[in-house]
């Protein structure tokens, strides 16, 4: 590498006047310092790429919640609190709960109208539950909106992870059933997002990601709703990697969408699209998985090992929730009107994205 640079240099000299270095040890130095500098720009390019969104998060006090807002709000809870202290811990190893909350989201759906289908796989028979609104655009494009609703093997009740994910995914769901939109819609529900199946063929999204990938379906992109019901106002209750530590808010009363690069004009559509809404505040982050290794958390990491876009919407987790896989992490921690206030912003924000402007 020395010996290329001196060679550029000496080129750059003649038609420049600059003396080549003469000291080896000043070269080294000289060549040092350049990579350097070239390193400390890609690290701000890098980050510049990572965080630069589109529209700005909404600040200042928020509004009082609307008559249909408190109303949106109670039903969420009434979701949560059916999956996590009716039902409880839902997985494998208890494996009637899990039954129960995949029965109780598909009557929901029926009761919206529509008409759930169900992908039955494994020898164990676990099935991902889904419903589309067909779009009447000529395009075939689709956008996933999906939900976990297993809980970790802890013990968990699971209210936060993920309890609050599959109650904004059936609200949407109630929202937007008989909006005209150009692009497809489809809710689905997987199960096995907690470990041991977590990145493995058994995974729910595993399975619905390489369906579509057969079906050589236009999947625009897709969201996975995780933990959305965890949120303070106090200084100081947010957290993060420690790559990204200075770069956010240190108040965890925000919701976050998270991609990896390859998503990351898709990332950009949606936070610009939710910031339209101006109904809650957002930050928005695109990364290399190899250097946060948190954004594969979820089932968005499946759709993008099958090269989709996709978008993780969350709360933070445990960069934010002390409950996180714990008995405490119950319906009575959570924030129901901030909750009512992301789930509209979605829905909007959905509306938006699934009628592009030609």
């Amino acid at each position: 590498m020395v010996k290329k640079f001196i060679t550029g240099y000496k080129a750059l000299a003649k038609y420049t006047n600059i003396s080549p270095p003469k000291s080896r040890l000043t070269r080294i130095i000289i060549v040092a310092g350049i990579t350097g500098i070239i390193m400390v720009l890609s690290l701000f390019i890098l980050l510049f790429l990572m965080t630069t969104m589109p529209g700005a998060s909404l600040t200042g006090p928020l509004p009082v919640l609307t008559t249909e807002q408190t109303a949106l709000g109670n039903r969420l809870r009434t979701h949560v609190d059916m999956l996590a202290n009716t039902i409880g811990p839902r997985h494998e190893l208890e494996r009637e709960g899990l039954e129960q909350a995949a029965d109780y989201i598909l009557e929901e759906f029926r009761r919206y109208r529509y008409s759930p289908e169900v992908s039955i796989y494994g020898e164990a028979g676990f099935r991902n539950i889904n419903v589309t609104l067909s779009g009447t655009g000529d395009t075939n494009g689709l956008l996933i909106i999906g939900a976990h609703y297993d809980s970790a093997r802890s013990g968990t009740p699971g209210a936060d992870d993920n309890a609050s994910g599959v109650a904004v995914m059936l609200e949407m769901a109630r929202a937007l059933y008989g909006e005209e939109l150009q692009h497809s819609v489809r809710f689905v529900s997987f199960p096995n997002e907690e470990r041991p199946y977590f990145n493995t063929p058994m995974m729910g999204s595993q399975i619905t990601a390489r369906l579509s990938a057969e079906a050589g379906e236009n999947l625009i992109g897709m969201f996975s709703l995780e933990m959305l019901g965890y949120y303070s106002d106090e200084p100081g209750s947010q957290h993060y990697p420690p790559i990204i530590r200075n770069l956010y808010p240190d108040t965890g009363n925000f919701v976050a969408f998270v991609s990896n690069m390859s998503s990351r004009l898709f990332l950009q559509q949606v936070v610009g699209a939710f910031r339209e809404q101006n109904v809650f505040p957002s930050q928005g982050m695109a990364a290399p998985e190899t250097l946060v290794r948190d954004i594969r958390r979820s089932d968005n990491s499946a759709y993008w090992d099958y090269g989709y876009p996709a978008v993780m919407v969350t709360d933070t987790s445990n960069f934010r929730t002390p409950n996180f896989h714990t008995l405490a992490d119950t319906p009575e921690t959570l924030n129901y009107e901030s909750m009512a206030r992301l789930t509209e912003g979605l829905v909007g924000m959905v509306i938006t994205l699934a009628n592009p402007v030609k």
